[in-house]
């Protein structure tokens, strides 16, 4: 941050470049967590197979039975499925950073960017005169585009798995597309519009992630290597 203030009066592209320059660190940590997805993906087609054979959800030997195949499924395909988990949750600290970083620094007090007045401030773009529970009031359109391209991130992440529509997974489906977007638009609504700004910014830089990562697993490749090892030990 200090580095890029030297040369660059906006702090709003400052805050492009830190995004771009963090997502460009991380990324060898995130790659493996975006490629076993892509790969989870290629593999709807024997999904879908499996579905097939056990379609009895209410049965628990059959559930049992379908979540061992599906597990042969993605050690055949060279697929973990929590594989990605622990390279992801390392990423934790700089959110966590980046949380405590913006709202407290002083050098973006009074700083425009956009129709943002104060980037250490909230960017209100609706005051409603009276103070709504939780949500404050007035609304900041910084958290709301935030909230939006995570809903948009979630979607764009579960539509590409092959269980998307496994009803024992809606609870999760619920949390991840609905209420994470809400709960973080609520948080942020009152803090700096520079932390809201960086985690859109750092949304979109996933999104356009993935699809590169996704665009590099070759489908064929992934259901040619399970077709070959069926029945093998």
């Amino acid at each position: 941050f200090d580095f890029f203030s030297r040369f660059i009066s906006s702090f709003g592209l400052i805050i492009l470049l830190m995004t771009l320059v963090i997502k460009t660190v991380v990324f060898p940590l995130t790659y493996k967590s975006y490629s076993s997805s892509a790969k989870m993906s290629a593999l709807k087609p024997e999904i879908d197979k499996i579905n097939a054979k056990y379609p009895h959800t209410d049965n628990q030997q059959e559930m049992l039975k379908k979540q061992q195949a599906t597990m042969n499924l993605y050690k055949r395909a060279g697929v973990s499925p929590m594989g990605g988990c622990l390279p992801t949750l390392l990423t934790f600290p700089i959110l966590w950073a980046m949380f405590r970083f913006f709202p407290a620094s002083i050098e973006l007090r009074q700083q425009s960017f956009l129709w943002c007045k104060d980037l250490s401030a909230y960017d209100s773009i609706i005051d409603y005169g009276v103070k709504i529970p939780i949500l404050g009031d007035h609304l900041s359109l910084f958290a709301l585009l935030m909230a939006v391209t995570m809903w948009a991130y979630s979607r764009f992440t579960m539509n590409s798995q092959p269980n998307a529509n496994d009803p024992s997974a809606a609870s999760m489906r619920f949390m991840s597309l609905w209420m994470m977007p809400i709960m973080m638009f609520f948080i942020c609504n009152g803090l700096s519009a520079a932390l809201s700004y960086y985690y859109l910014l750092s949304q979109l830089v996933a999104i356009i992630q993935r699809i590169i990562v996704r665009k590099m697993v070759h489908k064929d490749k992934v259901l040619e290597r399970v077709r070959l090892s069926e029945g093998k030990p």
